[in-house]
């Protein structure tokens, strides 16, 4: 964790230069932020101390076993409660159960003298100034001086903070702003106080960024920072727009999620997730500043001033603007808010013309010029939401950010929006977007004006692969800083070698190509699999790797293409799935054994073919928040890309190390049977679905640059084409026996139907490397021809196509 820093600070004293280690890092409060923010830390293998305060009165059961206040037990009470509240949450904040080790508890009162050899001490107490300035005085006596000292404010002026601190304090002080959970939202806002050094702040920005894996934001130290302040104000104004238009809870959420790339909660779930509470304590200090044009947008609507009276606040307490119930039967029924009778109803699904017409619009970017013109009451709301985001975000600029790519960095890190509101506006055009503005009434910031005078016509462009912004003082476009060592796919458009409908090969420079997936949800269908070979046989003569890897939110892959399987297996054409199945393990095969290294970037959902893909690779580089599994039992089939053959090779590869060789085996077969799916890339190396020298990247913008480097060392060290293995150790009838009789007692238990206990026996035949009277040791291709017989008998099986077709035609998976 060593980052060397060089900058000027001016005229300020300056910290010297030097390297500076983060190893161990306290943590001074263990509410929900602070046990998530210590989380964090331990995913990347820092060591941590989480503090909180002593109690002040025993609880009845504390009084029951007869202890004391000056119990450790009771002492720590808080901190232990806290944080194990956070480890039983979902989803989870670590990367893995075994990091909670990393993590040590305590309490003010008895520990706060250990963080004199802690290199990074963050406060996350209450948002209370006393308060905070009551623990800073304290950790005065015991903080090194040089140490790191910043706060979890979301709000609270640095220069407020830091009053009555020595001069060392204050310049190692700043405000590190994580958003919740931080282990998946990626923004980190850096706020320097008056006297912060920069050095200082460099360090965070570039540490944040390579470790943390987070979008730093430089901010002004301006009320609610630049995220918060962008974020609330949509929020609110979205929720009034709303109320004036007569739209459903429901309506917005759908209208306000994928569709137009923010997250599937919306507007109203939003809100109930975060607690109306939040947002309206945000909202109503927003609404005091005099000096921001439109402070009157953060005044309460309707709906948020009557479920504060109602302290309907949303998940927390029990009811918002949505409410979960069981009916008679006792299944979960959401119940959603009538915002005219302030009664709650069943949920309903809603349509949209508007809508309708951008089903067939994968590329969000286009969706937008079809959204604002519709012709119904969806377009309306579109007009009148996004002119006001739009013309709200020119006005903060330079309040809150001199650059209007840092607005646009803090609001899609923060709240997980695919576009920032000043690329969302280059979707349809710069004078298009000044148009809108103006038709609702209201004028963007002069700066826009002078803008377009001058010719320019979008607040983004691309020049040499490099990714530049508007500058306002300088009327011409700069550099994004920061981003020279990311690859972003869309700013090599100049370099594409070959494209079909559903991949693409970039050439990424040094020899190196990028094999990007585009087909829905990047599964595998027949454009994807020419793509495969297309890149390889590209790459083995021109070229020296081939990367796989694409920018997709939604996933790596989500596997096979179970609509054309489903179209072939109803028509029991056989010989084509045959075929298909071998066609598909050809590739894998020819992944594995190509003349030039493979590696696979994998991220968010890797399932089915998607992981078999990264089985079958060179190595990986992974990103944090890789998802990955063979799950193809869940629509009746066993993994026969190779995933089975490959799992079957690992387990002979770790036979090696001293367990009995059946438990080794039994762990992989059941990770398979029960369609596990890793939590994270971690789990994923603990499920032996990554190798344990795969290399994971915290910083999703930098992964395929850095997947690209593993290409360029696997070829400059001497990369030399691998051969077929004849190896793999298999345990013939001893395994398949095991797995029998767990799979039968199982079925006799009815935790499995008697189509699972199929599925689970020929899944157990295959990688017990068939009907073998003993252990012994087989060829690669023996296998893959089990893993092909056995997939195409299960497809001639009607409880498996009544599974592929409720996930074709519902999403969901049948047990049946």
């Amino acid at each position: 964790m060593e980052a060397t820093l060089s900058t000027s600070a001016g005229n300020r004293p300056q910290t010297k230069t030097r390297n500076r280690t983060i190893r161990r890092v306290a943590v001074l409060g263990s509410g929900i932020m602070g046990s998530r923010i210590a989380s964090h830390f331990a995913n990347i293998g820092v060591e941590v101390l989480l503090l909180d305060i002593v109690p002040n009165a025993l609880t009845a059961a504390e009084e029951a076993k007869g202890l004391t206040l000056e119990n450790p037990a009771v002492r720590n009470r808080l901190v232990n409660e806290a944080f194990q509240n956070t480890l039983k949450a979902s989803p989870a904040s670590l990367y893995s159960p075994k990091f909670a080790e990393r993590v040590k508890l305590g309490n003010f009162d008895d520990n706060l003298k250990e963080i004199g050899s802690y290199d990074w001490i963050i406060e996350v107490v209450v948002e209370r100034l006393d308060v905070k300035r009551s623990l800073y005085e304290r950790v005065e006596q015991f903080r090194k001086p040089g140490t790191l000292i910043t706060s979890n404010t979301s709000g609270i002026p640095m220069h407020l903070l830091t009053e009555g601190r020595s001069e060392d304090f204050r310049r190692h002080f700043c405000g590190t702003h994580f958003f919740n959970p931080p282990r998946y939202l990626r923004l980190l806002e850096i706020i320097p106080g008056p006297d912060t050094d920069p050095v200082i702040i460099d360090f965070l920005m570039k540490y944040g960024d390579l470790y943390l894996g987070k979008t730093t934001v430089l901010c002004k130290d301006t009320p609610a920072f630049i995220a918060n302040r962008l974020g609330i104000q949509a929020l609110v104004q979205t929720i009034r727009i709303a109320e004036n238009l007569g739209l459903s809870v429901e309506a917005v959420d759908k209208l306000t999620g994928p569709v137009i790339g923010r997250p599937k909660s919306g507007t109203f779930r939003l809100s109930d997730v975060v607690g109306l509470d939040t947002t309206v304590n945000v909202a109503n200090n927003l609404a005091k500043l005099d000096y921001d044009e439109s402070h009157e947008s953060f005044q309460l609507t309707t709906s948020m001033q009557k479920l504060m009276e109602n302290k309907w606040l949303g998940d927390k307490t029990g009811q918002g603007y949505y409410k979960k119930i069981k009916d008679e039967k006792g299944k979960s029924v959401i119940l959603a808010l009538d915002l005219k009778t302030y009664e709650y109803k069943p949920s309903e699904k809603v349509k949209f013309a508007t809508l309708e017409g951008t089903k067939s619009i994968d590329n969000l970017k286009k969706r937008f010029p079809v959204l604002l013109a519709g012709k119904d009451e969806a377009g309306e709301f579109y007009r009148q939401t996004f002119a006001d985001e739009f013309r709200y975000a020119t006005y903060r600029i330079p309040e809150i950010s001199d650059e209007l790519y840092r607005i646009d960095a803090a609001i899609t890190a923060g709240f997980g929006w695919q576009l920032g509101l000043f690329e969302t506006w280059d979707a349809i055009g710069l004078q298009k977007g000044i148009e809108l503005i103006e038709s609702q009434g209201q004028k963007p910031a002069p700066w826009v004006y002078e803008m377009a005078t001058a010719g320019f016509d979008s607040f983004y462009k691309t020049d040499g692969g490099v990714r530049k912004y508007y500058d306002i003082p300088t009327k011409s476009y700069k550099a994004v800083p920061g981003t020279e060592n990311f690859i972003l796919l869309e700013n090599f458009s100049n370099n594409i070698v070959w494209k079909n409908a559903g991949s693409t090969l970039y050439d990424l420079g040094d020899g190196i190509l990028n094999l990007a997936f585009h087909s829905k949800m990047n599964t595998f269908g027949s454009e994807v699999i020419e793509g495969l070979n297309k890149g390889i046989a590209i790459a083995e003569k021109d070229f020296q790797g081939l990367v796989i890897g694409n920018e997709s939110n939604e996933a790596f892959s989500a596997g096979a293409n179970l609509a054309m399987l489903f179209m072939f297996a109803i028509e029991q054409e056989y010989d084509e799935i045959n075929l298909m199945i071998a066609q598909f393990q050809q590739t894998m095969m020819r992944a594995r054994y190509s003349a030039i290294p493979v590696v696979g970037a994998p991220h968010t959902l890797a399932l089915g073919g998607g992981c078999e893909l990264n089985l079958h690779c060179d190595t990986t580089v992974a990103h944090a928040e890789t998802y990955m599994g063979l799950v193809e039992v869940g629509v009746g089939l066993i993994p026969a890309g190779g995933g089975t053959k490959e799992m079957a090779a690992r387990a002979s590869d770790l036979y090696q190390t001293g367990d009995p060789e059946l438990n080794i085996l039994q762990n992989i077969f059941m990770n398979i049977a029960t369609a596990k799916v890793s939590t994270s890339a971690q789990e994923a190396k603990e499920m032996n679905y990554l190798h344990p020298d795969s290399q994971i990247v915290l910083n999703r913008s930098r992964q395929i640059a850095e997947a690209k480097q593993a290409a360029l060392t696997l070829a400059e060290n001497g990369y030399t084409q691998p051969k077929q293995r004849k190896d793999i150790k298999v345990q013939g009838k001893t395994g398949i026996a095991l797995f029998r009789a767990g799979i039968t007692a199982m079925r006799m238990g009815r935790f499995i139907s008697e189509h699972d206990q199929k599925i689970a026996e020929k899944l157990a035949y295959v990688i017990c490397g068939g009907d073998l009277s003993s252990p012994q040791n087989v060829t690669e291709q023996y296998l893959l021809d089990l893993e092909r017989e056995a997939f195409l008998s299960l497809t001639g099986e009607k409880k498996t196509l009544e599974r592929i077709q409720s996930l074709l035609q519902g999403g969901k998976p049948l047990r049946n």
